[in-house]
């Protein structure tokens, strides 16, 4: 919590200038791309939007929503370094198991269908 408790502390005044080059960014690769369609090859159009891409993120963290991003992803994957993955024993017994009521479900509303179905017939004739 202290990395949270200093991006607040330091919020940049220019957080707007810089949301503003991070937009005029990726218009000007949107832009860019339809305009040089025909005159570049797609690999150069896309290496551009590559970089574009890149240095609007680049920008997009110096802000102060941006570094918060930055720190939930870095907490995110902190995170899913601790998960405890099941083992194939354990997917394999799961598997078996849904796999079994949905059988049993399908079963049981093929039943149902059918008794309905016989029911309706009765009656309409």
């Amino acid at each position: 919590m202290a990395t949270t408790k200093a991006i607040t502390e330091g919020s940049g005044a220019l957080d707007w200038l810089k949301w503003l080059v991070v937009w005029a960014l990726a218009v000007a690769a949107v832009v860019g791309n339809w305009y040089y369609q025909d005159e570049w090859s797609l690999l150069v159009r896309a290496a551009t939007l590559v970089a574009l891409a890149a240095v609007a993120g680049f920008v997009a963290v110096q802000t102060e929503r941006g570094q918060r991003v930055w720190v939930l992803m870095r907490e995110a994957r902190m995170e899913l370094r601790r998960v405890v993955r099941p083992t194939r024993a354990q997917t394999t017994q799961t598997t078996a198991i849904v796999l079994a009521m949905i059988l049993v479900f399908s079963v049981i509303l093929w039943g149902l269908d059918s008794a309905l179905s016989y029911f309706v017939r009765l009656v309409i004739g």
